[in-house]
Formats: C-alpha cells, structure tokens, sequence
C-alpha cells in the first residue's frame, strides 16, 4: 500500500488498539495536508508496479523509467469501459499475460454499471483489499469525533453476498462487497470494540436472501438493548429490511419466546450461528410485539432500538428519494453518508459524517488511487474530450463541477468512472466534494442504472404489442416510484387509439417486454434480488402531454426548444400525470435473468453461486 511522504505511514489496517484513533486521524490529516506530494508518489508507484503492462508499453508509457510519469502525463487517452473491453474479455477468457496489471488479476468486480446490457467487468488484484480494508479503518475514527461512546455497544448492520460466477478463464467474478465479505480481511478481523455487529459472519454469507434477512433481523432484535447504530449500504436495502420485519415480526417473536429458531431457516451454519445467541426471553418477545403491533410504524427504528445512535446508508445521488421514508421509520435518527467507494477503486470519506444529507461532501483520500477530474463542460462537449483537458486533484476549482476519473494499482488509466462532483471546500489542500449524479442515468431504484437510450430502445419493442389492435405509442415518460417498497419503474403513456380495445393482458406483456429489454442488472435485482418492484404502465387520457408541455411552458421553458422528458421527479409533474391516468397495469412475472455474462466468448462458465441476496 502507498505511504503518505516522509515516514509517516498508514495506520493498522485491521483490530483496533490504544492510540489507533489517534494514529487514523494524523493520517487523514497528513494525506491531505501534503495531497499534491502524495499523489505524484502514487502515481508513480502505480506505473512502476504496473511497468510489465502492455497496455501502458501500447502508449508509449515505460513504467520503470525516470520519466514514466511525464510520459504518462502527455500520453495516456481518456477511456470508458467500452475502450478497454477487448482487454478485460482476453483477460476473463484466460489470457494471463500482464495486459492491464503487473501484479496477477484476482478476481473481476461486477459493477452495477452496464455495458451492452451486461455488467461491467473491473479486473482487480489481491493488493486492493488491504487499500479497502484502510479506507474501512478510518471510519470509525472520524465518525467517534460526532459521537462518543460507539465502542460501548454494538452495530446491527444488514450485509449481504450475491451470486458470484467464474469467468471462462476461472477468475470469480462477483460485486465488491460480495468480494470484501469474503475476504481474509473482513472474516478473519480481530475483535474491535466499535465495530462489533450483531450478524453472524454466517449469516452475512448465506446466499439465500429470505434466510440471511431473517437471521439478521433476529440477531439485531435479540441484541435490542446493545444496538447504538443500524444500517446497510444502500438506503433501499435497509427499507427492504423494514418491510421484511413488518411482515415477519410475529415469526421472529415466536423465535424469542421460545428460543427455537424458526424451521423454515435450514442454512445449516446460520443455524448453528443464531443457536450461539439466540435464548428464550419472554420479556424482549412481548416488549417487541408491543412496539410493533402498534397501529404506526412511524419511528419503529428509534423504538425497537432505543439506544440508537444513527442510521448509515448511503443518501446521495438517487438514494435521496428514500430521505422522506427513512425519515418516517427514523423517528429524527440523523441519517449519516459516511464513505464514497465503486466497482473502480474506494475513494474517500465524508469528515463531517453527522451533517444533513444536503450537506454529505467526500474527501478524496489521495493514497487509494490517482485522481483527476474533466471539467464537467468538456465531459459534456460534443467533442471527444481529451487527456489534455484534465487537471489534478490539487488544482480543481470551489463551486465547479467535474467528471471523476481515476488511475488505479490495478490497471486502470484515465479511466472514465462517469460520477458528476462539485467542488464544496477543501481540507487542507484535499478538495471536498459532493455527489451530484451519474452521468445518462435516467431511473435508479437500487444498483440499476437505466439511461434514456436503453430504456427508449425498450419501450420502442414494447409497443409493437399494440400495432394488432391498431393502437399507437403517442408520447411517454417514466420516473423512479420509490414511494412503494420495493421501488418500482412507472412509465406514463399516452396513446392514439385503434378500432379495437387493447385488452390488459396485452399492457401486461407491455410491462414485461420492457423489463427483458433491459439491461442485466435491472433484471438481477427483479429477479434475484427482489429489490425491484414489477414495472408499471400508466394508461393516460389523450392530451395530457399537450398539458405537460403547457406546464412547462407556464414555468419558463421554450416552446420552440420544448421536448417531451424521458424522465420525470417526483413532485407537480408527477401529480399532473397521475391526475389523468384512465389505467394501471403491471408486469405479471419477473424478467429472465442469468449470472453468466453473454459477452464472454467461451460458453464453458463455472457457476459458483445461485442464491441471493
């Protein structure tokens, strides 16, 4: 791992001791103080490590020369995943020359971003998980600066594994947090007093969702008493999880009562990992039924776990549309963001983890990768914006909005995440940003990222169910209904009527036909997951998108530059539409999904996996 510039080095990575806080918070302070210095070292020992790699000796680039990071500076192109996909497919059909990496590749990280409807494949390399397992280390002592005491109770954090698959050249290939879970560095921690949860390794690994949820939730309940903070990584999973306990909580109270683990848990480990807590206790069985069985869950969280402290979800980007349901189910629990991380590379930290959601900023912390940034107008240019446009960490602009693109110790350069940040302060010479979005993404419930092209393309095949009844697709928008849980795709359109009546079965197989045409990851969370509802087709009365535009129009917008949006918010618009609707019709199965990525050329795949989570 890199060190900060003089002799001052990383803290411990892993378990906690005296001073350990102490020691994290000199280093955040150090990284950043000297941000510019540390980034030219990383940047350094990032060619020199990777100096084998064909991809760099392919620009020009010697890793392993004097004037390797010059040359790295006039030379190496912007690139998205789509540049370098024809060496990641060599790489994940056996190929083990060092064509991205110098070090050996590991595994490939399944991203929630797409690419021809697949998941994008981030080749990866075992070093990367000690650079995780560090930007882990620091969280706790920065958020113990906002709240003291967090050492003196436990932490009910619902985390969960999903299906994993092997590449034709027998590399896994699974989510980061998936990879992270079952790593050395997550099982194998020693005991620390703050982050001490209260799910068993065992069920946090159960590839069965019902299971996994279900010991968590009991675990996290018979620890009542010791929980001083909840969460899970995204605000959707951890609104599942309420759902989960509105509808099971009698079950989990029998559980209590009796001390007897519900049959339907079968996952034998689990099993033996919830027997190892799990005690008749009549009192905590009826003090839970008590607060649940009451008419409003308003507040349940601060309820059922008095003592807690805050809820840690991820709140930014599109998971802010949950704010108003967490809030409800919070009871005035502050909802705190407390690290910015991808597929790609783990970024930084958010220092000031207790302030609104409004207010989340991260700070990059400079030894996890090498950091630049497009200015957002040549991101947005219509000319192919270009390496010589970017600028450093060091010298970005308060109030200025950037594309984030990093270079990283396991063979990316100049790559393309696709994040849009502004610039919202600095610490010390570190800038301090905040999320604002990702680029062409139009609808998002969970890990889904839909872009207008994809889900046009879709709607395009779903309306040729029409053309027999002799009934046209007249205009459409959708939005992100994350008012249900799950949240679900609405799309609203407005037809042109035939001669005949379209029947609802046919809206139905509307509904359907455009959950298929989407891409792999939309359809994992239908499917396997369950963290996204059926889609849903909104029938509304002629004329309505003349009315949307007179909105439109009423409110500033041209008539002459007017366009009908692809994608709408919540709020006037959505009520208008909803104000005209004449049907309602859902998709009435799940779309056909499968781990095994179809862009890799050898059909041979090893499935290491098929639960979910």
């Amino acid at each position: 791992m890199p060190e900060a510039p003089t002799a001052k080095t990383a803290p411990p990575a892993r378990g906690f001791a005296p001073g350990a806080h102490r020691e994290a918070l000199e280093f955040i302070e150090h990284v950043t103080a000297n941000a510019g210095q540390v980034q030219r070292r990383v940047l350094a020992e990032i060619l020199a490590q990777n100096a084998p790699a064909e991809y760099l000796r392919r620009h020009g680039v010697r890793g392993s020369a004097d004037d390797a990071v010059d040359a790295f500076r006039r030379l190496v192109p912007l690139v998205t995943y789509e540049g370098l996909q024809p060496e990641i497919l060599r790489i994940a059909n056996g190929d083990t020359s060092p064509i991205l990496s110098g070090k050996p590749i590991s595994e490939f990280l399944t991203s929630s971003g797409t690419s021809g409807g697949e998941r994008k494949l981030m080749p990866t390399i075992a070093d990367e998980l000690d650079r995780r397992s560090l930007l882990y280390s620091l969280l706790m002592p920065v958020m113990s600066q906002s709240v003291p005491g967090l050492d003196e109770g436990k932490a009910m954090y619902l985390l969960f594994v999903k299906v994993e698959s092997r590449t034709p050249g027998g590399l896994a290939a699974r989510p980061v947090l998936t990879s992270y879970y079952r790593s050395r560095q997550f099982l194998e921690r020693p005991h620390d007093p703050y982050t001490a949860y209260t799910s068993p390794n065992e069920a946090i690994l159960c590839v069965d969702s019902y299971q996994s949820m279900y010991a968590q939730l009991l675990c996290g309940l018979v620890h009542r008493a010791d929980v001083l903070r909840v969460g899970a990584v995204f605000a959707s999973g951890f609104l599942r999880a309420i759902r989960f306990l509105e509808r099971h909580w009698p079950r989990l109270c029998r559980d209590i009562r009796t001390g007897e683990l519900d049959p339907e848990i079968t996952d034998l480990s689990v099993r033996d990992a919830v027997g190892r807590v799990l005690r008749a206790d009549p009192a905590l069985a009826g003090e839970i039924e008590a607060e649940c069985g009451r008419a409003s869950w308003e507040g349940i969280i601060r309820r059922l776990w008095p003592r807690t402290r805050y809820i840690d979800v991820i709140v930014t980007g599109a998971m802010a549309q949950y704010i108003p349901t967490l809030e409800f189910y919070g009871g005035g629990l502050p909802l705190t963001c407390t690290m910015y991380a991808s597929s790609e590379c783990y970024f930084g930290l958010n220092l000031n983890p207790m302030c609104k959601p409004s207010d989340v900023a991260y700070t990059l912390i400079p030894t996890m990768c090498y950091f630049e940034f497009l200015p957002l107008h040549c991101s947005n240019g219509k000319a192919e914006p270009s390496h010589h446009d970017l600028v450093d960490l060091v010298d970005v602009k308060l109030g200025h909005e950037y594309e984030l693109v990093v270079t990283t110790y396991a063979g990316l350069y100049r790559y393309r995440v696709g994040d849009v940040l502004r610039v919202t302060g600095f610490k010390n010479e570190a800038p301090m940003f905040s999320f604002i979005r990702r680029q062409n993404v139009a609808l998002s419930i969970d890990s889904d990222k839909t872009d207008e092209t994809e889900l046009h393309a879709a709607v395009s095949g779903a309306v040729q169910h029409l053309a027999p009844f002799g009934a046209s697709l007249v205009e459409y928008t959708s939005y992100a209904d994350a008012a249900t849980i799950p949240g679900h795709y609405v799309l609203f359109w407005e037809l042109r009527e035939g001669s005949t009546a379209v029947p609802a079965s046919v809206f139905e197989d509307c509904c359907l036909s455009v959950e298929e045409a989407l891409n792999s990851v939309y359809r994992q969370c239908r499917a396997c997951d369950k963290s996204i509802g059926p889609l849903e087709i909104r029938v509304v009365a002629e004329g309505t998108f003349d009315k949307l535009m007179d909105y439109a129009i009423s409110r500033g917008a041209s008539i002459n530059q007017y366009k009908a949006p692809r994608c709408v918010r919540p709020g006037p618009v959505v009520e208008l539409l909803d104000d005209r609707v004449q049907g309602k019709y859902f998709s009435p199965k799940c779309p056909k999904w499968s781990p095994v990525n179809k862009q890799w050329t050898n059909i041979a795949n090893e499935t290491i996996g098929n639960g979910d989570a």
